[in-house]
Order: C-alpha cells, then structure tokens, then sequence
C-alpha cells in the first residue's frame, strides 16, 4: 500500500493513544508480600491496580484515607450534645425573664438558686465532656 502523504481512513472503533503503555513487566510476591500489598491497594481507594502500582514505582503520593465509624459516631453524638448545651445556654435568658414576671421576687429567686445549681452541674459536666475528649483524641486518633 503507498502513502502518498494521505493518512489512511480509520473505519471505526477506538482511536489510537498517542503514546500506549505497550511495556510490561511481572513481579512475583511471597504470600506475606502479597497480602501487604493488597492491603495497602485497599487502603489506597484506587479503582485501577495498574495506577496504584505506578504510583508506587514512580513515588507519587498515595493518599490512603481511613474512615473510622465509632470516631465518626462519637463526635457525630459529642456535635448533638453541644447543641443542647447551646440550646439551654439560649433559654437560660427566657427563663429567667418568666421567673420575674410570673413570681414574687423572693419564690423567683429561690427558683434562681435552683437554676443556679443546675447550670453550675452542668458547667462540671461540660469540663468533663472536654477532658474524656481529648483522652479519646490522645488515645485513638493519630494524627
């Protein structure tokens, strides 16, 4: 067939790559070496075994992203929790509003009192949320 400076006409299907990946080579792994290596692909989130291996080769960076559902859990449960601690703190006002209002000073400030007391609780709770959590986060999660 002559080419007199035409290009041939492509009938169909997938065009060529400019540059294919026709090199190949095998490696073989002991058992331990493989199981390693299939754990760090998992690890990786990769779709395609070829682009995490050359990844490896060429030293790109390897993101390996571990979700952790009981932390996911725990500050999914600690996020609620200082929202109702938010939620008293904004009707602590309210509260003490009606108290004047619907009482005499002295049944309104013996209410206080109680009130007080509760909130005081509350506070020492609430330090001991902060102190478990930083234990949680010294203790489980490396950063």
């Amino acid at each position: 067939m002559e080419s007199n400076g035409k290009t041939t006409s492509h009938k169909g299907g997938r065009h060529p790559k400019k540059d294919p990946a026709v090199h190949r080579y095998s490696i073989s792994l002991s058992a331990e070496e493989n199981a390693r290596f299939l754990s760090l692909y998992e690890a990786s989130r990769m779709d395609v075994m070829a682009h995490f291996i050359t990844a490896c080769v060429f030293q790109k960076g390897i993101t390996i992203v571990t979700v952790d559902k009981a932390t996911m859990d725990y500050y999914m449960r600690l996020t609620t929790l200082f929202g109702q601690f938010r939620a008293v703190g904004t009707n602590y006002n309210q509260v003490v509003k009606i108290l004047y209002r619907n009482f005499s000073e002295k049944k309104a400030a013996a209410y206080l009192y109680k009130l007080e007391k509760q909130t005081a609780e509350m506070a020492v709770l609430c330090q001991k949320i902060i102190l478990l959590t930083q234990e949680f986060e010294a203790k489980y999660l490396k950063k």
